[in-house]
Formats: structure tokens, sequence, C-alpha cells
């Protein structure tokens, strides 16, 4: 197959994900996004964990809260657990990897805060940790895979929400987080700055 047909393959196949998600999702999406709110405007943060292309975007995720999206207003707490290295690297030598989350959520949630726990698969060891940690916390999880759901999908309770994106491959999983992540941002912001219609 030429080059240039497999690059416009991508587009098609991103485009069709997203439009096959969107009914799927939006839902969910806002009910995770009225989480937040709820969570932020009573003193809470948010935690947000994942490895990988998920570590990326809970990365991205926390920017997006402390300093602005789209629109200027004041920071919203929330913490990205895959930047400190000195911790990460600890908890993994000292313990093991699938640790280095959830001892950041038992050290740093507090009830009321809630986790963003991100995983494409949904089985990845160290995100599962991170939920079953958040239990200890009585913090609830917002749940961003894809296809099954996974181990993820086990471990939902009544005040989880669970957005799992409808596709097997990665790239489309990771390409349509990314536009989760961004609607999140969008309707929290619009809450909270009184946009909402």
């Amino acid at each position: 197959m030429p080059l240039h047909d497999r690059i416009l393959g991508h587009f098609q196949a991103s485009a069709q994900t997203a439009r096959e998600a969107a009914a799927t999702l939006a839902p969910a999406i806002e009910q995770a996004a009225r989480h937040m709110v709820h969570c932020l405007a009573q003193g809470g943060k948010i935690l947000a964990c994942g490895n990988g292309g998920a570590a990326a975007d809970a990365q991205h995720f926390a920017s997006t809260m402390i300093n602005r999206f789209e629109q200027e207003r004041p920071g919203l707490a929330a913490i990205a657990l895959t930047t400190d290295t000195s911790t990460l690297t600890s908890i993994a030598t000292d313990h093991a990897y699938d640790q280095v989350f959830a001892r950041q959520v038992k050290a740093l949630g507090q009830p009321g805060d809630l986790l963003l726990a991100i995983s494409t698969s949904g089985n990845s060891p160290s995100v599962l940790q991170a939920v079953a940690a958040a239990r200890t916390r009585s913090m609830p999880v917002i749940a961003l895979t894809g296809g099954s759901g996974g181990g993820l999908a086990e471990q939902m309770q009544d005040d989880d929400v669970f957005l799992c994106v409808p596709a097997e491959s990665t790239a489309r999983i990771l390409e349509i987080h990314l536009l989760v992540i961004h609607c999140l941002c969008d309707a929290v912001d619009s809450v909270l700055l009184g946009v909402e219609e």
C-alpha cells in the first residue's frame, strides 16, 4: 500500500472511531466532569496516573487544570502522579513498580479527592493498584480505558465513572483519550465559569 494511502487510512480510522465513541461516551464524560467540578468546589483535588502515552495524558490533564485550558481562570487542584522521578524510582526499587502510583495515592489522597486512572487496555498493574489504593482513601475513580476495559472494568463501583473507548487499536484509543481529556477540561471550565447552558 502506498504511504500516502496508509496515512489517509489513519485519518479515516481515527475519524470513524471518534464518531463511534461520541454517542457512547458523551453522557459518561458529562458525569465525570460534574464529579470533577464537585470535587474541586469542595476543596478536593484530582490525582491522575497512567503509563507510557497514558502518563503523558495524565500530565497534560494536570497541566490544563493547574494552568488553563482555553479560557483564563484560577488554577484548579490536580496532580499527575507520573512526574516525580525520585518518588517513582524509589518506590519501584524499594517495593515494586506496580506500587508507584498506589503509594502516592495513599500518601496524598484524601476523602473527597478523585483519581483519574488511565490505561488503554485497562490491565496496567500499577493503575489497578492505584484504584485499589483510592478505595482505602474513600476516593471515587474516573477510569479512562479502551477495548473491553480489562481489570479496570471489574474494579468499578457505583460512585465511579467508566469511560471506555470502543476500539482495540492502542493508537485509536490514545487519540480518543486525548479528546476525552479536552472535553473534560472544557466541561469543567464551562460549569465553573458559568457558561454552561
